[in-house]
């Protein structure tokens, strides 16, 4: 199918849309909107495989997200046998949560462990990126007042980048780092995408301004985080539609130009998913 908005990051598989999954998910092709529905764990991995296998405008992303790692942690290699399904088009979301650490007391004398965990899992991710050639769709969430969880991905993913040339792929999803952050995932040719938090903060508009057209794109990160004017509501894919009309508008780019250049943005960046449009 044609498609006029493209949500990369998703979480259609949480109880937020028990009542009406399946009619969100009409309207969203009414709309022409594909989602990318994002696993966080093995379970809800395979509830986002099986949500895009019913349906023609979903894709799949599989991996473990970093904020559930505990002290125990390992990479579930389980997730291994999900890669090569065909609706699966990209690896995470996956990478470093420090938001927490020093929040929870019992974690505080740990946390630099926890921080060891988080980046070998991470690494387990990259690996299994590269091996079946997929993007990686990233969290990074630093402590509060620095830039610590994004330096420390960068630092893994400039490391692989060096062994693997240009086949290292990924997306920096509900992108929040600094310029120099953002100059340096360019630099490794990943992109960035922004959720609706742009609509009522003008906090991230130097960086929507100053990434390349065909280097943005657009997400929802639903049921979090609902733009302007659905603040205080549920999310959804369907809002994706304000995110981009706020993009173009921090850009003073027309409308129709930005709209444009983010669905081909989608299908450059996440080949498997231009390969089954194409069918």
């Amino acid at each position: 199918m044609d498609y006029n908005y493209f949500d990369i990051h998703a979480h259609l598989d949480v109880p937020d849309f028990d009542l009406d999954r399946e009619d969100e998910i009409g309207k969203m092709k009414e709309q022409k909107i594909g989602a990318i529905a994002i696993g966080v764990d093995l379970q809800s991995s395979k509830k986002a495989i099986a949500l895009s296998l019913a349906h023609d405008n979903l894709f799949a992303s599989v991996g473990q997200h970093p904020e559930d790692l505990d002290m125990n942690s390992v990479f579930d290699t389980r997730l291994e046998s999900l890669v090569d399904n065909k609706k699966v088009v990209s690896i995470g979301e996956c990478g470093l949560d420090y938001s927490q650490l020093s929040l929870k007391t019992e974690l505080s004398p740990n946390a630099e462990y926890l921080k060891g965990i988080q980046k070998t899992v991470f690494e387990y991710h990259v690996d299994l990126a590269l091996a079946v050639q997929k993007p990686l769709m990233l969290h990074i969430r630093p402590s509060k007042g620095s830039q610590d969880a994004y330096l420390d991905t960068l630092n893994i993913l400039e490391h692989h980048a060096k062994i693997s040339g240009n086949k290292l792929r990924g997306n920096a999803h509900f992108f929040a780092g600094d310029m120099d952050v953002l100059r340096r995932f360019l630099d490794i040719g990943f992109t960035v995408s922004f959720t609706g938090v742009i609509t009522f903060t003008h906090d991230y508009d130097e960086l929507v301004r100053y990434a390349p057209t065909d280097m943005i794109m657009s997400e929802t990160d639903s049921p979090l985080v609902a733009p302007v004017p659905h603040r205080g509501t549920r999310n959804s894919p369907l809002y994706v539609v304000e995110v981009v009309k706020k993009i173009a508008e921090i850009r003073n780019e027309p409308f129709e130009k930005i709209k444009t250049a983010l669905i081909k943005n989608t299908l450059r960046h996440f080949p498997s998913i231009a390969s089954l449009v194409s069918l």
